[in-house]
């Protein structure tokens, strides 16, 4: 795919992901982006928290032995017998802290490897790499969701139109009770904003039900014909039934079933956003080769999408072309013909889909402030 961006399915250059590297590339790499920026600290990310908790662990390891070890010493000392039992806990504190030492010397050569072979293949691809973007503030539902929000391993093209490939994580909780939710995503950039449609994949989705952050109410779901329904839930705004059907045409369904049936996809304001429960943006060629297919099989139909308008804002278009007709702003009122057409846009009604409330969770609050009531006053 090499100067054509990710339109094309095929090819794309995946050599860089497997071929072999140079240690001293990989360095010179890491330095200039940490020059340029573009890198935080060797202990920010995750791979910085595993690095932190592996230094942390040993610690804690070590000072469990040395107190063992003193102990030990301690009696032999006293009992006046130092030989091997004396040299074991030193060789084991040793052991430990060098094992401990190399996993996490692992763990960082390997992030900086990530970041050189992705830098190269997007390179190669006439694309871009980001390693790290805080709170990327997408419109999508994931990118609302928690607190510490971070996308990395951004992999970017703008031909013919901007895409983006990243792993995305977000925080939700506190303490103990902190989560931390792993997400991979493709963000798709659209002609025009488009009525917010939600398709929830049904092969991805647990034993209770959708894996996606935010319900939707029911009323809002639209039954499709064919077996798109075997694969898709779509819930779209009310009274956006009928534009519904204009954007997932037979054949947009066909694409979406044959190249995304594992993803869940999202269309809100002028982006589409495909989302799984797991990195997309690795260093395997085949989770590659199938996002790129993906994107290509989409984009040959988007220019379809371009073409939709909201027949709600035709009033408002109307409105003021009559209006600049009676002011006199135009000479021939037929001129104004042209601007009568609904401009690009979505009315407020389809902007967003309604979410539901959870019965089960206000049952929760209502018997945890119950319980709390009854425990503070009697």
């Amino acid at each position: 795919m090499s100067g054509a961006g990710p339109a094309a399915s095929f090819p794309f250059d995946a050599r860089p992901l497997i071929e072999p590297v140079r240690t001293a590339d990989i360095r010179s790499f890491t330095n200039r982006l940490r020059a340029e920026g573009r890198l935080g600290s060797a202990f920010s990310g995750t791979q910085g928290v595993q690095l932190v908790l592996l230094i942390v662990v040993g610690g804690v390891f070590a000072l469990l032995f040395l107190s063992i070890f003193g102990t030990i010493a301690g009696a032999m000392v006293t009992s006046g017998s130092v030989g091997w039992l004396f040299v074991l806990p030193v060789l084991l504190i040793l052991a430990a802290i060098g094992a401990i030492v190399w996993l996490a010397i692992r763990l960082y050569a390997g992030g900086r490897e990530r970041w050189y072979r992705l830098a190269r293949f997007a390179e190669a691809n006439a694309m871009s790499y980001v390693p790290s973007l805080a709170d990327p503030g997408l419109p999508g539902m994931i990118f609302s969701q928690g607190h510490s929000r971070a996308a990395r391993d951004l992999v970017r093209g703008d031909s013919p139109r901007f895409v983006e490939f990243a792993n995305y994580r977000y925080v939700t909780g506190s303490g103990k009770n902190q989560s931390t939710h792993k997400w991979g995503y493709v963000a798709i950039k659209l002609d025009v904003p488009l009525p917010h449609i939600l398709l929830d994949a049904v092969g991805n989705n647990g034993l209770f039900g959708s894996n996606l952050p935010t319900s939707f109410d029911r009323d809002q779901r639209l039954g499709l014909e064919g077996d798109f329904d075997r694969y898709f839930s779509l819930f779209c705004p009310r009274g956006y039934e009928r534009d519904a059907l204009y954007l997932f045409t037979p054949d947009i369904m066909a694409r979406f079933i044959d190249n995304a049936a594992e993803l869940d996809v999202e269309i809100v304001d002028d982006w589409l956003f495909l989302y799984a429960k797991r990195d997309l943006s690795t260093l395997d060629t085949a989770t590659w080769a199938w996002l790129f297919a993906t994107v290509g099989a989409l984009l040959e139909k988007f220019a379809q999408w371009s073409r939709w308008r909201d027949d709600r804002l035709a009033a408002d278009a109307s409105a003021r072309g009559v209006g600049a007709v009676a002011a006199g702003g135009i000479a021939d009122p037929f001129t104004a013909a042209p601007d009568l057409r609904p401009p690009p846009g979505v009315a407020p009604e389809g902007r967003r889909l309604k979410r539901r409330v959870s019965v089960l969770g206000i049952v929760a609050v209502v018997v945890f402030v119950a319980i709390w009531a009854v425990t503070i006053f009697l």
